[in-house]
């Protein structure tokens, strides 16, 4: 679990609340239903309006992301890579056959039948970054549907607001229903303007740099294959992918 997350999380809402209690107001009034479900419902309702179903159900599996990051292991991955570079080296390209039926990843298993086939390095690095730059054109898309939350929530917010004023203005012949009237109403504001800033936009950019940091891992075998393409020594490989290991501190 992303502890960080959590902990950030935890904080944010725990500074609000406790700052809300030291101001004298109770908790108890930031609680209201209603407003919960017009930001909340009305939020999800337009991003679910401007987003391909493909894409929604990606940030949906995405959110988990949040709180349990995928691993991406660079140390791992270069340790993987000098073990091909080694076999290669050995038993030649062919070697790596019995590897690519055994490897897990999708991604790697391309790289290592291209690898097998005796493509080009060129045409190895080509194919490659497609799938890439796919791949990170579409998870930055679902990413970005929290980033649009954090767009919408703030507006809703207001609408939920005024709806409430509204029903104020309707009971003006009960001037002791209007103050506690009109702070029920900018509840709304308080749920559209916390959810845009403490968890649409915060899980938005922690998605967006995990989709950077995955691409900056496949890059890394990328790198190690074109390598072992072009008959680089181990070492040499090893030394030029120890540089990865930064990106995935």
């Amino acid at each position: 679990m992303d502890l960080l997350s959590l902990f950030g999380l935890i904080l944010g809402l725990a500074a609000i609340l406790v700052g809300q209690h030291l101001e004298g107001g109770h908790i108890s009034s930031l609680l209201n239903g209603p407003a919960l479900l017009i930001v909340i419902g009305g939020t999800v309702g337009a991003v679910m309006l401007q987003s391909r179903l493909g894409v929604f159900l990606r940030a949906m599996r995405m959110l988990f992301w949040t709180f349990y990051s995928p691993r991406f292991d660079f140390e791992e991955g270069i340790q993987r890579i000098i073990r091909w570079s080694n076999i290669a080296r050995k038993e030649g390209l062919l070697g790596l056959e019995d590897v690519e039926e055994k490897e897990p990843d999708p991604f790697a298993r391309k790289g290592l039948q291209l690898l097998i086939d005796g493509s080009e390095p060129d045409s190895i690095r080509n194919i490659l970054d497609v799938d890439i730059s796919v791949k990170e054109q579409f998870d930055t898309q679902a990413a970005k549907v929290f980033e649009s939350m954090g767009g919408y929530s703030p507006t809703i917010g207001i609408l939920g607001a005024v709806m409430g004023l509204i029903q104020v203005m309707g009971n003006l012949s009960d001037p002791g229903m209007l103050g506690s009237g009109i702070a029920v109403a900018f509840v709304a504001t308080i749920y559209g303007v916390g959810a845009a800033n403490l968890i649409f936009l915060p899980i938005a950019n922690k998605l967006k740099s995990h989709v950077q940091l995955q691409s900056q891992y496949r890059d890394m075998f990328v790198e190690g294959m074109i390598s072992i393409a072009e008959g680089e020594n181990p070492r040499n490989i090893e030394t030029k992918l120890l540089g990865y290991l930064r990106q995935g501190a």
